[in-house]
Protein backbone atom coordinates (compact mmCIF):
# COMPACT_ATOMS: atom_id res chain seq x y z
CA UNK A 1 0.00 0.00 0.00
CA UNK A 2 1.32 3.47 -0.90
CA UNK A 3 2.56 5.68 1.90
CA UNK A 4 0.11 8.42 2.96
CA UNK A 5 0.61 11.76 1.22
CA UNK A 6 1.67 14.49 3.71
CA UNK A 7 -0.89 17.21 4.26
CA UNK A 8 -0.03 20.86 3.70
CA UNK A 9 0.20 21.40 7.46
CA UNK A 10 2.56 18.44 7.83
CA UNK A 11 4.79 19.79 5.03
CA UNK A 12 4.85 23.22 6.69
CA UNK A 13 5.84 21.69 10.04
CA UNK A 14 8.65 19.76 8.37
CA UNK A 15 10.09 23.01 6.98
CA UNK A 16 9.99 25.08 10.16
CA UNK A 17 12.63 24.88 12.93
CA UNK A 18 12.47 22.05 15.41
CA UNK A 19 10.20 22.99 18.33
CA UNK A 20 11.04 21.44 21.69
CA UNK A 21 9.19 21.79 24.98
CA UNK A 22 11.64 21.50 27.88
CA UNK A 23 9.92 20.60 31.15
CA UNK A 24 11.72 21.72 34.32
CA UNK A 25 11.02 20.55 37.90
CA UNK A 26 8.59 22.57 40.04
CA UNK A 27 11.10 23.48 42.77
CA UNK A 28 13.03 26.49 41.44
CA UNK A 29 12.81 29.25 38.87
CA UNK A 30 15.31 29.10 36.01
CA UNK A 31 18.12 29.97 36.26
CA UNK A 32 18.43 29.02 39.95
CA UNK A 33 19.84 31.53 42.42
CA UNK A 34 21.66 28.97 44.56
CA UNK A 35 21.67 25.17 44.69
CA UNK A 36 19.84 23.57 41.78
CA UNK A 37 21.81 21.20 39.58
CA UNK A 38 18.96 20.04 37.33
CA UNK A 39 17.67 23.59 37.02
CA UNK A 40 21.14 24.94 36.14
CA UNK A 41 21.55 22.35 33.39
CA UNK A 42 18.05 23.02 32.02
CA UNK A 43 18.69 26.75 31.98
CA UNK A 44 21.97 26.43 30.09
CA UNK A 45 20.47 23.84 27.75
CA UNK A 46 17.52 25.95 26.64
CA UNK A 47 19.76 28.99 26.10
CA UNK A 48 22.20 26.99 23.98
CA UNK A 49 19.35 25.40 22.00
CA UNK A 50 17.94 28.84 21.21
CA UNK A 51 21.43 29.92 20.10
CA UNK A 52 21.42 26.97 17.69
CA UNK A 53 18.14 28.08 16.12
CA UNK A 54 15.89 25.56 17.88
CA UNK A 55 12.46 26.86 18.89
CA UNK A 56 12.19 26.18 22.61
CA UNK A 57 9.29 26.58 25.02
CA UNK A 58 10.25 26.16 28.66
CA UNK A 59 7.57 24.74 30.95
CA UNK A 60 8.45 25.56 34.53
CA UNK A 61 7.38 27.31 37.73
CA UNK A 62 7.46 30.97 38.70
CA UNK A 63 9.10 33.42 36.32
CA UNK A 64 11.25 32.84 33.25
CA UNK A 65 14.88 33.96 33.34
CA UNK A 66 15.94 32.23 30.12
CA UNK A 67 15.87 33.23 26.44
CA UNK A 68 13.27 30.57 25.61
CA UNK A 69 9.53 31.09 25.28
CA UNK A 70 7.74 30.23 28.51
CA UNK A 71 4.64 28.56 29.84
CA UNK A 72 4.17 28.72 33.59
CA UNK A 73 3.32 25.41 35.23
CA UNK A 74 2.40 27.13 38.50
CA UNK A 75 4.07 28.81 41.46
CA UNK A 76 7.40 27.59 42.76
CA UNK A 77 6.73 24.60 45.01
CA UNK A 78 6.98 24.96 48.77
CA UNK A 79 10.67 24.25 49.62
CA UNK A 80 9.60 22.24 52.66
CA UNK A 81 8.04 19.72 50.26
CA UNK A 82 11.21 19.25 48.21
CA UNK A 83 11.71 15.59 47.43
CA UNK A 84 8.04 14.71 47.90
CA UNK A 85 5.84 13.49 45.10
CA UNK A 86 2.80 15.78 45.24
CA UNK A 87 4.25 18.98 43.67
CA UNK A 88 5.65 16.95 40.75
CA UNK A 89 2.36 15.09 40.29
CA UNK A 90 0.35 18.33 40.27
CA UNK A 91 2.67 19.81 37.66
CA UNK A 92 2.57 16.64 35.56
CA UNK A 93 -1.23 16.65 35.55
CA UNK A 94 -1.18 20.05 33.85
CA UNK A 95 1.27 19.14 31.07
CA UNK A 96 -1.24 17.84 28.46
CA UNK A 97 -3.25 21.06 28.79
CA UNK A 98 -0.15 23.25 28.56
CA UNK A 99 1.16 21.40 25.51
CA UNK A 100 -2.16 21.13 23.67
CA UNK A 101 -1.82 24.18 21.37
CA UNK A 102 1.96 24.55 21.17
CA UNK A 103 2.58 22.45 18.03
CA UNK A 104 5.61 20.94 19.73
CA UNK A 105 7.69 18.30 17.93
CA UNK A 106 9.39 16.77 20.97
CA UNK A 107 8.95 17.01 24.74
CA UNK A 108 12.13 16.89 26.84
CA UNK A 109 11.05 16.08 30.38
CA UNK A 110 13.49 16.65 33.25
CA UNK A 111 11.08 15.70 36.04
CA UNK A 112 10.12 12.43 37.71
CA UNK A 113 6.34 12.51 37.35
CA UNK A 114 6.06 14.21 33.96
CA UNK A 115 6.84 11.13 31.84
CA UNK A 116 3.85 9.34 33.36
CA UNK A 117 1.46 11.52 31.35
CA UNK A 118 3.20 10.98 28.01
CA UNK A 119 0.35 8.89 26.66
CA UNK A 120 -2.05 11.75 27.43
CA UNK A 121 -0.23 14.30 25.27
CA UNK A 122 0.88 11.74 22.68
CA UNK A 123 4.12 13.54 21.77
CA UNK A 124 7.52 11.88 21.37
CA UNK A 125 9.26 12.32 24.71
CA UNK A 126 12.88 12.44 25.78
CA UNK A 127 13.49 11.83 29.49
CA UNK A 128 16.78 12.61 31.22
CA UNK A 129 17.59 10.49 34.27
CA UNK A 130 19.13 13.20 36.45
CA UNK A 131 19.37 11.06 39.58
CA UNK A 132 20.11 7.53 40.76
CA UNK A 133 18.80 4.59 38.75
CA UNK A 134 18.95 1.80 41.31
CA UNK A 135 16.31 0.27 43.58
CA UNK A 136 12.78 1.55 43.03
CA UNK A 137 14.12 4.32 40.77
CA UNK A 138 15.65 1.64 38.57
CA UNK A 139 12.27 -0.07 38.24
CA UNK A 140 10.72 3.29 37.37
CA UNK A 141 13.25 4.28 34.70
CA UNK A 142 13.31 0.80 33.17
CA UNK A 143 9.53 0.97 32.82
CA UNK A 144 9.60 4.51 31.43
CA UNK A 145 12.24 3.55 28.85
CA UNK A 146 9.75 1.25 27.14
CA UNK A 147 7.67 4.22 26.00
CA UNK A 148 10.01 7.24 26.14
CA UNK A 149 13.57 7.89 25.00
CA UNK A 150 15.71 7.66 28.13
CA UNK A 151 18.98 9.63 28.24
CA UNK A 152 21.82 9.01 30.69
CA UNK A 153 24.35 11.49 32.02
CA UNK A 154 27.27 9.05 32.03
CA UNK A 155 28.37 5.56 31.15
CA UNK A 156 28.56 4.74 34.86
CA UNK A 157 24.89 5.58 35.25
CA UNK A 158 23.92 3.31 32.35
CA UNK A 159 25.96 0.44 33.80
CA UNK A 160 23.79 0.53 36.92
CA UNK A 161 20.65 -0.11 34.87
CA UNK A 162 21.68 -2.20 31.86
CA UNK A 163 18.12 -3.52 31.45
CA UNK A 164 16.74 -0.10 30.51
CA UNK A 165 16.36 0.92 26.87
CA UNK A 166 18.79 3.84 26.86
CA UNK A 167 18.46 6.12 23.84
CA UNK A 168 21.71 8.06 24.36
CA UNK A 169 24.29 9.36 26.82
CA UNK A 170 24.64 13.14 26.97
CA UNK A 171 27.02 14.51 29.63
CA UNK A 172 25.99 17.65 31.46
CA UNK A 173 27.35 20.96 30.25
CA UNK A 174 27.59 24.60 31.24
CA UNK A 175 28.32 28.03 29.81
CA UNK A 176 32.05 28.52 30.56
CA UNK A 177 31.70 32.30 30.31
CA UNK A 178 29.67 32.24 33.53
CA UNK A 179 32.67 30.85 35.41
CA UNK A 180 35.70 33.18 35.65
CA UNK A 181 39.04 31.50 35.05
CA UNK A 182 41.63 32.18 37.73
CA UNK A 183 45.17 30.81 37.58
CA UNK A 184 46.29 32.19 40.96
CA UNK A 185 44.69 30.12 43.72
CA UNK A 186 44.14 30.68 47.40
CA UNK A 187 45.35 28.25 50.03
CA UNK A 188 42.03 26.57 50.79
CA UNK A 189 40.02 23.63 49.51
CA UNK A 190 36.27 23.85 49.01
CA UNK A 191 33.46 21.38 49.66
CA UNK A 192 30.33 22.33 47.71
CA UNK A 193 27.10 20.41 47.23
CA UNK A 194 24.32 19.22 49.52
CA UNK A 195 24.53 18.13 53.13
CA UNK A 196 24.34 14.36 52.94
CA UNK A 197 26.56 11.44 53.95
CA UNK A 198 26.53 10.48 50.25
CA UNK A 199 28.63 13.56 49.54
CA UNK A 200 31.26 12.67 52.14
CA UNK A 201 31.49 15.91 54.15
CA UNK A 202 33.09 14.15 57.14
CA UNK A 203 35.72 12.62 54.87
CA UNK A 204 36.31 16.10 53.43
CA UNK A 205 36.99 17.55 56.89
CA UNK A 206 39.26 14.65 57.85
CA UNK A 207 41.25 14.86 54.61
CA UNK A 208 41.73 18.63 54.72
CA UNK A 209 42.90 18.53 58.33
CA UNK A 210 45.28 15.65 57.64
CA UNK A 211 46.72 17.61 54.71
CA UNK A 212 47.01 20.82 56.75
CA UNK A 213 44.83 22.73 54.27
CA UNK A 214 41.94 25.00 55.36
CA UNK A 215 38.51 23.88 54.17
CA UNK A 216 35.52 26.05 53.26
CA UNK A 217 32.22 24.14 53.32
CA UNK A 218 29.19 25.41 51.38
CA UNK A 219 26.20 23.13 50.98
CA UNK A 220 22.44 22.99 50.61
CA UNK A 221 21.01 22.24 54.05
CA UNK A 222 17.24 22.88 53.89
CA UNK A 223 15.46 19.56 54.20
CA UNK A 224 14.90 18.01 57.61
CA UNK A 225 17.16 15.04 56.87
CA UNK A 226 19.96 17.38 55.77
CA UNK A 227 19.64 19.54 58.88
CA UNK A 228 19.65 16.53 61.19
CA UNK A 229 22.72 15.06 59.53
CA UNK A 230 24.55 18.39 59.67
CA UNK A 231 23.81 18.92 63.35
CA UNK A 232 24.76 15.37 64.29
CA UNK A 233 27.80 14.63 62.12
CA UNK A 234 29.28 17.84 60.71
CA UNK A 235 28.63 20.76 63.07
CA UNK A 236 30.79 19.24 65.87
CA UNK A 237 33.77 19.20 63.45
CA UNK A 238 33.60 22.88 62.50
CA UNK A 239 35.88 25.64 63.69
CA UNK A 240 39.47 26.71 63.24
CA UNK A 241 40.61 25.48 59.84
CA UNK A 242 37.11 24.35 58.75
CA UNK A 243 34.63 27.13 57.91
CA UNK A 244 30.92 26.60 57.26
CA UNK A 245 29.24 29.24 55.09
CA UNK A 246 25.97 27.47 54.24
CA UNK A 247 24.21 27.44 50.88
CA UNK A 248 25.52 29.86 48.28
CA UNK A 249 24.98 30.59 44.60
CA UNK A 250 25.57 33.10 41.86
CA UNK A 251 28.68 35.25 41.92
CA UNK A 252 29.64 34.19 45.42
CA UNK A 253 29.74 30.53 44.42
CA UNK A 254 31.87 31.02 41.34
CA UNK A 255 34.30 33.28 43.20
CA UNK A 256 34.67 30.64 45.92
CA UNK A 257 35.36 27.95 43.32
CA UNK A 258 37.72 30.13 41.29
CA UNK A 259 39.86 31.01 44.30
CA UNK A 260 40.16 27.48 45.72
CA UNK A 261 43.25 25.35 45.28
CA UNK A 262 40.86 22.46 44.61
CA UNK A 263 37.33 21.14 44.90
CA UNK A 264 37.14 18.26 47.37
CA UNK A 265 34.57 15.72 46.15
CA UNK A 266 34.81 12.61 48.39
CA UNK A 267 31.49 11.06 47.41
CA UNK A 268 30.20 7.84 48.96
CA UNK A 269 27.65 6.86 46.32
CA UNK A 270 27.39 6.16 42.60
CA UNK A 271 27.08 9.79 41.45
CA UNK A 272 25.44 9.89 37.98
CA UNK A 273 27.49 12.95 37.01
CA UNK A 274 28.48 15.63 39.53
CA UNK A 275 27.87 19.07 38.02
CA UNK A 276 30.02 20.90 40.58
CA UNK A 277 33.10 19.11 39.22
CA UNK A 278 32.81 20.79 35.81
CA UNK A 279 31.90 24.11 37.44
CA UNK A 280 35.19 23.96 39.34
CA UNK A 281 37.13 22.93 36.24
CA UNK A 282 35.66 25.84 34.28
CA UNK A 283 37.17 28.15 36.90
CA UNK A 284 40.55 26.46 36.47
CA UNK A 285 40.16 24.61 39.76
CA UNK A 286 41.17 20.93 39.87
CA UNK A 287 39.09 18.24 41.55
CA UNK A 288 40.18 15.77 44.23
CA UNK A 289 37.60 13.00 44.32
CA UNK A 290 36.92 9.38 45.14
CA UNK A 291 36.50 6.89 42.33
CA UNK A 292 32.73 6.46 42.45
CA UNK A 293 30.06 6.82 39.80
CA UNK A 294 30.95 9.13 36.92
CA UNK A 295 34.03 10.66 38.59
CA UNK A 296 36.57 8.88 36.33
CA UNK A 297 34.59 9.99 33.25
CA UNK A 298 34.65 13.65 34.31
CA UNK A 299 38.06 14.05 35.97
CA UNK A 300 41.16 13.30 33.91
CA UNK A 301 43.46 11.85 36.57
CA UNK A 302 46.75 13.75 36.96
CA UNK A 303 45.55 16.45 34.53
CA UNK A 304 42.33 18.02 35.81
CA UNK A 305 42.47 16.46 39.25
CA UNK A 306 43.32 13.42 41.31
CA UNK A 307 41.02 10.39 41.46
CA UNK A 308 41.56 8.39 44.66
CA UNK A 309 40.48 4.86 45.47
CA UNK A 310 40.23 5.29 49.26
CA UNK A 311 39.60 8.19 51.67
CA UNK A 312 43.08 7.64 53.12
CA UNK A 313 44.57 8.76 49.79
CA UNK A 314 42.82 12.14 49.82
CA UNK A 315 45.29 14.13 52.00
CA UNK A 316 48.27 13.37 49.75
CA UNK A 317 46.20 14.25 46.68
CA UNK A 318 45.20 17.57 48.27
CA UNK A 319 48.85 18.43 48.76
CA UNK A 320 49.61 17.68 45.09
CA UNK A 321 47.00 19.96 43.51
CA UNK A 322 49.63 22.64 42.86
CA UNK A 323 51.22 20.20 40.38
CA UNK A 324 48.21 20.61 38.07
CA UNK A 325 47.81 23.38 35.49
CA UNK A 326 44.58 25.40 35.91
CA UNK A 327 44.53 25.99 32.14
CA UNK A 328 44.10 22.26 31.55
CA UNK A 329 41.00 22.31 33.77
CA UNK A 330 39.51 25.23 31.87
CA UNK A 331 40.25 23.63 28.50
CA UNK A 332 38.57 20.39 29.54
CA UNK A 333 35.43 22.26 30.61
CA UNK A 334 35.30 24.20 27.34
CA UNK A 335 35.99 21.25 25.06
CA UNK A 336 34.15 18.41 26.82
CA UNK A 337 31.44 19.96 28.97
CA UNK A 338 30.14 23.12 27.32
CA UNK A 339 26.49 24.10 27.01
CA UNK A 340 27.00 24.22 23.23
CA UNK A 341 28.07 20.56 23.28
CA UNK A 342 25.16 19.72 25.59
CA UNK A 343 22.69 21.31 23.16
CA UNK A 344 24.26 19.64 20.13
CA UNK A 345 24.00 16.26 21.85
CA UNK A 346 20.35 16.71 22.72
CA UNK A 347 19.46 18.14 19.32
CA UNK A 348 20.75 14.92 17.74
CA UNK A 349 18.56 12.94 20.14
CA UNK A 350 15.49 15.08 19.37
CA UNK A 351 15.86 14.64 15.60
CA UNK A 352 16.38 10.89 15.94
CA UNK A 353 13.36 10.51 18.24
CA UNK A 354 11.17 12.66 16.00
CA UNK A 355 12.16 10.73 12.89
CA UNK A 356 11.33 7.43 14.59
CA UNK A 357 7.98 8.81 15.75
CA UNK A 358 7.08 9.95 12.24
CA UNK A 359 8.00 6.54 10.79
CA UNK A 360 5.82 4.87 13.41
CA UNK A 361 2.87 7.13 12.62
CA UNK A 362 3.29 6.65 8.87
CA UNK A 363 3.39 2.86 9.19
CA UNK A 364 0.42 2.61 11.54
CA UNK A 365 -2.68 1.06 9.91
CA UNK A 366 -5.45 3.51 9.16
CA UNK A 367 -8.34 3.34 11.61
Amino acid sequence: MAAPVPTGRERARARRPLHVAVVAPPWLELPPDAYGGVEAVCSDLVGALVDRGVEVTLLGPGRNGTTAAFRRTGPVADPSLMGRALPEVVQAARLPELLADLEVDVVHDNTFAGPLVGSAHGLPTVVTAHGPVHGDMGVYYRTISARASLVALSGAQREHLPTARWAATVPNGLRPERFPFRAAKGDYAVFLGRMSPDKGPVWAVDAARAAGIPLVMAAKCREDVEVRYFEHAVAPLLGGDVQWIGEIGGRRKVELLAGARCLLFPIDWEEPFGLVMIEAMACGTPVVALRRGAVPEVVDHARTGWVCDRPAELPAALQRTADLDPRDCRTAAEERFSAAGLAAGYERVYHRVLAAHRRSVASAPAS
